[in-house]
C-alpha cells in the first residue's frame, strides 16, 4: 500500500477497549456488501481508528456457510475490527457470537439497527426495536456466551418518532453488560430519509458509564467534531461517506487530535487509492468481480479529477485490471 496507517496508540501492544474509546475514535460503520477485508485495510491507511465487518447472518454462521466465514475472517492487520451478527433468535445469536469470538475481534457487535425490511420483518436487525425487553434479554444472553467485549449498534426506536426507547434501552443494556453502544439518530422507519437528530445520543450518553457512540450524518471533519461537541459522546461512527470519500478518517483525526484542518486529497493520490482498491480487490474476488465491485466507489475517488464522468464511463465498461489500470494510468497523465 501507498499509505502510511494511522494508529489509535503509539503502544506496541494492541490498545484495550477502554483505551481505545477513551480516545475518542472515528469508526468505519458496518455496511453490507462494503465493509470487506479489502475495504477496511484502504481505510486503516487512511485514519480509520476501528473497523465493522459486513452483516453476518447468524444461520449462515452456523451453517458454516463460505460467505458468513468470509466475513469473520481477520487478517493480521485487523486488531481493532468488530465483528457483526445479525439474527432473531437469541439462542442462535449466542451461538455464532461464540463462533465469531473464536477469530478474536476486537468487540462483537449485535446488529439491532438495520432497518432494510427484509430484515427487519423477521424480527432481526431493528425489528428487536419492537420488543425492547427481548432486545434486553438477547443482548444479556450473548453477553453470558463470550469473554469478548459485546457492543450493540441500534437506532433511537423503531418508530412512530412519539415512542423513542433508547434511554431506558442504554440503561438496561448496560445493566447486563453490554460495553458500549453506537446510536444511529434516526428511526428504523426513517430508513436514510430526513436528519439524523443527535440529540438522541446526547441522551443515551447522559444515563449511562459506556462509551456511546454517535452515528448518523457524520460526513466531514466538521461533522464528527460537532457530532462530539454536542453530544459529549465517546466516538463517532462513519458510513456511506466512507464510501465515496474514505479520506474522512483522516480529515477527522487531523481535527479531533491535532486541531488541524487539512487539505482534501490530491489528484495523484485519488487515483493511487483507485488503483490500489482495483489490485487488492481482484487479488481477493478475482476478475471481472474484483473489478466490477469496485465500482461503487469510483464516483467519489475520481471526484474533481479532469474529464471525471468521461473516465467513469470508460472504467464502468471495462471488466480486467490491465485495462483499468492503464485508463487511470492515463488520468494521471492528464492530471498532472
Amino acid at each position: 500500500m501507498r499509505y502510511e496507517a494511522r494508529v489509535i496508540s503509539s503502544a506496541s501492544k494492541k490498545p484495550s477497549f477502554d483505551e481505545v474509546f477513551a480516545q475518542k475514535p472515528v469508526i468505519l460503520a458496518p455496511m453490507e456488501d462494503v465493509t470487506d477485508d479489502v475495504f477496511r485495510r484502504l481505510c486503516r491507511t487512511v485514519g480509520a481508528d476501528v473497523c465493522v465487518t459486513e452483516f453476518v447472518n447468524v444461520e449462515g454462521l452456523l451453517r458454516g456457510c463460505k460467505n458468513a466465514k468470509r466475513k469473520i475472517r481477520l487478517s493480521p492487520d485487523d486488531a481493532l475490527t468488530s465483528i457483526q451478527i445479525y439474527g432473531s433468535s437469541p439462542e442462535r445469536l449466542a451461538e455464532a457470537a461464540r463462533v465469531a469470538a473464536e477469530a478474536e475481534p476486537f468487540y462483537v457487535d449485535i446488529n439491532c439497527g438495520c432497518w432494510v425490511p427484509k430484515i427487519a420483518a423477521r424480527g432481526a436487525g431493528a425489528g428487536w426495536l419492537r420488543d425492547p425487553a427481548a432486545m434486553v434479554e438477547m443482548a444479556a444472553m450473548v453477553v453470558r456466551a463470550v469473554d469478548a467485549p459485546v457492543t450493540v449498534k441500534t437506532r433511537i426506536g423503531y418508530g412512530p418518532e412519539s415512542h423513542m426507547p433508547i434511554v431506558d434501552l442504554a440503561r438496561r443494556l448496560e445493566d447486563v453488560g453490554v460495553r458500549a453502544l453506537t446510536v444511529h439518530c434516526r428511526t428504523a422507519q426513517m430508513g436514510h430519509s430526513g436528519p439524523a437528530d443527535w440529540t438522541w445520543a446526547a441522551r443515551a450518553r447522559e444515563v449511562v458509564k459506556i462509551p456511546v457512540i454517535v452515528n448518523g450524518d457524520v460526513r466531514s471533519a466538521d461533522d464528527a467534531e460537532r457530532a462530539l461537541a454536542e453530544t459529549g459522546c465517546a466516538g463517532v461512527m462513519v458510513g456511506r461517506r466512507a464510501i465515496e470519500h474514505p479520506w474522512v478518517f483522516r480529515e477527522a483525526y487531523a481535527r479531533l487530535r491535532e486541531g488541524k484542518t487539512i487539505p482534501l486529497p490530491t489528484n495523484e493520490e485519488r487515483i493511487t487509492l483507485c488503483k490500489d482498491h482495483l489490485v487488492l480487490n481482484v487479488q481477493e474476488r478475482g476478475e471481472p468481480h474484483g473489478v466490477r465491485c469496485t465500482r461503487r466507489h469510483l464516483s467519489g475517488y475520481l471526484h474533481g479529477l479532469p474529464g471525471a464522468s468521461k473516465l467513469r464511463q470508460e472504467l464502468n465498461l471495462c471488466d480486467t485490471l490491465e485495462g483499468c489500470l492503464a485508463i487511470l494510468d492515463g488520468a494521471r497523465a492528464l492530471a498532472a
